[in-house]
């Protein structure tokens, strides 16, 4: 247990975390959005998927508690990785340069993290901490979503979401060893399409249920 404990407190093992759980969290957003996608389906549809998904029970139990572990992990291990970086570079150099792979993506990552965590938690106190005895998950959603700030706040969340992907997908690839010139164009622009489709995916479904469901 030695070796697991001196790789998890060096830089590239806090690294290696924040990809492993960073791909966690990715997946999940694939598998969010292809339910959330049913909605267009209608109230019957979308219903209908979040039966089958609360009809999981323990394994859902089970999921959620390991998605909070996880985040527990990425957000703490992350606040510490820009911690130490800070510390190790106080002072900003003379010059901001933007070479050597450097985007608003990178840039900007432990502040949409910071975004991305306090959206999550309204999220969740809007969407799962509810009762839903008298209620549907479609009525609570359409409700929700009637009220056009929003459904502003959504959307530019899942502006933030794509641009802390957009990066972190590459990121996460590179801390895995996939640095190479052969593949590391493909991983950044596949990458790029990941956070647009998270971005539309998402950010459309409070303006469809506004304007038109």
């Amino acid at each position: 247990m030695n070796w697991l404990t001196q790789t998890l407190g060096s830089a590239i093992g806090k690294k290696l975390l924040m990809a492993i759980t960073g791909l966690s969290f990715i997946g999940f957003l694939a598998a969010h959005l292809a339910g959330n996608l049913t909605i267009y389906g209608g109230k019957d549809a979308f219903n209908s998927y979040a039966e089958h998904l609360h009809a999981l029970g323990p394994l859902l139990t089970v999921a959620e508690l390991g998605l909070l572990t996880f985040a527990l992990i990425h957000v703490l291990t992350g606040a510490l990785l820009f911690y130490q970086n800070w510390r190790a570079r106080p002072t900003r150099y003379a010059v901001d340069r933007s070479s050597g792979g450097r985007s608003i993506g990178s840039r900007t990552m432990p502040y949409t993290g910071v975004i991305i965590l306090a959206f999550v938690i309204f999220h969740l106190i809007n969407f799962s901490f509810v009762d839903k005895r008298h209620i549907t998950i479609f009525e609570l959603v359409a409700s929700a979503f009637q009220n056009p700030l929003y459904v502003v706040a959504y959307v530019a969340a899942m502006v933030v979401v794509a641009l802390h992907v957009s990066h972190g997908f590459w990121s996460l690839f590179q801390t895995l060893g996939a640095n190479h010139p052969k593949y590391m164009p493909a991983i950044t622009i596949i990458g790029l399409g990941l956070s647009l489709v998270f971005a539309i995916g998402f950010g459309f479904i409070p303006v469809y249920i506004l304007f038109i469901a």
